[in-house]
């Protein structure tokens, strides 16, 4: 299984790499929504400031559902999926590589939206152990969620349509445990986050256990 999933994670990087989607693309779909939520609400640094993590995780989760959306159309073609299915691969190790890849894919998109959000809104990222322990926690939960309701879609005509209605809704536990984990740290109050990085990292062990235990009859229905 573990060896699968180095492949797939490599070939799915590889991929990226080449095609340079992730940086020509979604990197800055999410520099955009960082900038117009700033536009939106104005230049006041003092409003901007303390709302900066949520606005921080919202650009994140809208850029998780493009790069499941890449992840599943680069095999949507020439048979690719099919030659997946066919290659007798493990299931899990597929469903790790490819939640591997978009996790690495969302870390990098991550730190560039940091910077953002520090030069932009003028946040001071304080506690920086708790910042990335959310971001870890909370990526692992989004890429595993993705790959999840990515299979579930990938098949269907409407599957750009229903992916976002699908994954949305059930990654608010993510999302609000992760904002609210970087709230405390950017207060300076990073002793109180522990029960929100607790919450992150049962929902990460809950989705990637479930994704583990479901993703071969996904990958089949596909």
């Amino acid at each position: 299984m573990w060896r699968d999933a180095w492949l797939v994670a490599g070939k799915d990087l590889r991929i990226e790499l080449r095609s340079r989607v992730a940086i020509n693309q979604v990197i800055p779909f999410a520099a955009a929504v960082v900038l117009l939520f700033g536009l939106a609400l104005g230049p006041n640094r003092a409003v901007l400031e303390p709302l900066s993590a949520g606005l921080f995780w919202v650009a994140v989760l809208l850029s998780c559902i493009l790069a499941t959306q890449r992840s599943f159309a680069v095999e949507s073609s020439g048979g690719a999926r099919d030659g997946l299915r066919l290659s007798g691969l493990d299931p899990a190790g597929v469903f790790l590589g490819k939640a591997a890849a978009v996790f690495v894919e969302l870390v990098v998109l991550e730190a560039v939206l940091a910077l953002g959000v520090a030069v932009l809104y003028g946040t001071h990222l304080a506690g920086a152990g708790v910042l990335v322990a959310a971001c870890a926690l909370a990526t692992v939960g989004l890429a595993a969620l993705g790959m999840i309701y990515g299979a579930v879609s990938s098949s269907l005509r409407v599957k750009e349509t229903l992916l976002p209605l699908l994954f949305l809704p059930v990654s608010a536990p993510v999302l609000l445990g992760a904002t609210k984990a970087w709230q405390d740290a950017l207060a300076g109050r990073p002793g109180s986050s522990g029960g929100w990085l607790s919450l992150l990292a049962v929902f990460a062990v809950l989705y990637v256990t479930i994704g583990v235990a479901v993703f071969e009859p996904l990958l089949e229905d596909t």
